[in-house]
């Protein structure tokens, strides 16, 4: 009788533990994590075995907590992944309009997890992404009131920063101590550097420029978000002031980095207490300085009373930054051969770039724009080819359209005479990227070829989105609205409709990235990462290129790994972070001008 009993027990629990198990979302079905728009495309991915694939039809969309069927689909004909050559099939259910709290099921497969349909969807996102600034500022502590569970102590007052033998000058011998604080950490390290901060900056500015409206909606709870000025705006001049005191006062140049000799170990910012560097003045350096000052000083014009001269000060900045780069055109940043010349040796990032020829289009643009004055539309050749480059620190050339589409209405007669060029630029960039997405395995211009992959290629999802949107604001075309709608399916990408399955946000999505590269991450105790950081996300050559043991696939889609061991894939970074609040930010802002709707 009490084998029975026992028996029974067992058969119970383990009845239990199957039904528990059943209840367990899928990784197999592929969705945006967060949610949809009422009236905008709502697609989820099925990736499964051929076999399982050809025997289903059918998905439904329940609510999740009654389970009531509320939309019936079919599923779409098997499409092959040309990348890995897998299978997949889509549930479109892009009619349902409902607001809510769903679940997607395929019978015989399981169900995803929950997401929201309605408004607003991601505006929580773009606070949190907009926050994660916050969580990367130097020289200040971060208080419990505004960073939670994630506070700490200030790192890197940098106060007593030291010129090396590679910057030094007449006016500033190699020792020579300078004042340096403020700006944020530039990604999972704790330097800081003025060519991933151009474009960092570049992308930030363009979003107040933009959706100025919109941008003084989001409240993302900083010591400044009482006063006058946008929230994203005071997350700017935090690093925007430590830009300036990297210009030499003396000649306008401006020096490639802040640094350790040698990245810090896996410690909390305020235990990194290695001497710190400024290094060697770069063109690269100087150019993106000068294109970020001229914008910020165009923007700050609007704030002339809450920051009484600071628009005047980078402008002037931009102009000398511009006037010290026609002195010293060749000067590239070349970290091996200064080590082989001066000590210490410095082994941080490079952010090194054989070609400023697109650094010195987008200065340019900027200070044109900027001062209206045409001697810069001049200077260079701003359409040298036909080549609209999507945009990353090392190749800024497409900034330059961007702006110049943006302020078409302003412009001298010399710019007017070739804003068909402009445009023409923007539009091929994204027809290029729209053509035969509509094939792709994932039915998201991301990923349509493996070159896709890079190191940080969450970024490139981001960057290729924020150009639909520019050619959806900026063109006439007759696919505006599908620009609009690829740009939204690039954001369900980096939320989890993917060959991956994650949500690239800490913090935001049911399937997150744990132990991101990051060092307060890794470093304080706390088991969530600091939320709102954009993971670098699949990298074809992650094995090979930071060792990390673990890696499972080489297939370039799938080339992703969970720790904070896999620099190559899983860090976080700034230029990063800053298309992914541009895309979210916009996306958001554009449900309120015209909802988005399908194509």
């Amino acid at each position: 009788m009490k084998i029975k009993s026992v028996v029974l027990i067992l058969y119970l629990l383990l009845a239990s533990l199957l039904s528990s198990s059943a209840q367990l979302p899928v990784q197999a079905i592929r969705l945006n994590q967060l949610g949809f728009y009422p009236n905008a495309a709502k697609i989820a991915v099925l990736v499964t075995s051929a076999d399982t694939l050809q025997r289903l039809t059918t998905f439904q969309l329940l609510t999740e907590k009654s389970k009531k069927v509320v939309f019936t689909g079919q599923l779409s004909p098997v499409r092959t992944n040309a990348i890995s050559g897998k299978k997949t099939r889509l549930a479109d259910f892009s009619t349902y309009t409902k607001a809510g709290q769903y679940i997607l099921l395929i019978p015989g497969v399981g169900h995803s997890y929950s997401f929201s349909i309605g408004p607003n969807v991601h505006r929580a996102l773009a606070i949190g992404s907009i926050k994660s600034f916050y969580y990367q500022r130097t020289a200040t502590d971060l208080p419990a009131r505004y960073a939670g569970q994630w506070s700490r102590p200030a790192g890197h007052p940098d106060t007593n920063v030291l010129i090396h033998p590679s910057a030094a000058s007449a006016g500033r011998p190699a020792g020579t101590v300078i004042s340096s604080s403020r700006g944020w950490y530039d990604a999972g390290d704790y330097n800081k550097y003025i060519v991933n901060s151009g474009i960092t900056m570049g992308t930030l500015l363009s979003l107040c420029e933009d959706f100025p409206a919109y941008v003084n909606t989001l409240s993302t709870n900083i010591p400044e978000s009482s006063n006058a000025l946008p929230d994203v705006l005071d997350e700017i001049l935090w690093n925007l002031r430590w830009m300036l005191t990297m210009q030499d006062p003396a000649d306008g140049g401006v020096y490639h980095k802040l640094t350790n000799p040698g990245f810090d170990a896996m410690i909390m910012p305020d235990k990194a207490t290695k001497p710190r560097y400024v290094v060697q003045k770069s063109i690269t350096a100087t150019l993106d300085f000068a294109a970020v000052m001229a914008q910020a000083g165009r923007l700050l014009r609007a704030y002339n009373k809450q920051l009484p001269g600071l628009a005047d000060s980078c402008t002037s900045a931009a102009i000398q930054a511009w006037n010290w780069s026609v002195k010293n055109p060749t000067m590239a940043y070349r970290q091996q051969v200064i080590n082989q010349q001066v000590d210490p040796d410095i082994s941080t990032g490079t952010y090194e770039d054989r070609d400023a020829s697109d650094e010195w289009i987008w200065a340019a643009a900027e200070l044109y724009v900027t001062t209206k004055d045409d001697a810069y539309y001049r200077a260079v050749n701003l359409f040298p080819d036909q080549a609209t480059p999507l945009p990353g620190w090392p190749q800024v050339r497409t900034l330059a359209y961007y702006t110049l589409g943006r302020f078409s209405n302003t412009l001298t007669d010399l710019g007017k005479k070739d804003l068909p060029l402009v445009k023409q630029h923007l539009r091929i960039l994204a027809d290029s990227l729209i053509d035969n997405t509509d094939k792709q395995a994932f039915a998201t211009v991301m990923g349509k070829s493996a070159k896709d992959f890079i190191w940080g290629s969450s970024s490139v999802a981001a960057n290729q989105g924020i150009a639909l949107l520019m050619a959806y604001r900026h063109t006439n075309s007759p696919n505006r609205k599908r620009y609009l709608h690829h740009a939204l399916g690039n954001l369900d990408y980096l939320l989890g409709r993917n060959a991956v399955g994650y949500s690239f946000v800490t913090g935001f999505g049911a399937k997150t990235p744990m132990h991101p590269h990051h060092r307060p991450s890794v470093a304080d105790g706390i088991v969530p990462p600091v939320p709102g950081l954009l993971s670098g996300g699949t990298n074809a050559r992650a094995a090979s290129q930071d060792k990390c043991a673990g890696y499972t696939t080489t297939l370039a889609d799938e080339v992703f790994l969970d720790a904070d061991c896999s620099y190559a894939s899983n860090e976080i970074a700034i230029n990063w972070n800053a298309p992914l609040v541009y895309l979210v930010a916009a996306i958001e802002a554009l449900q309120h001008e015209q909802p988005t709707s399908q194509p």
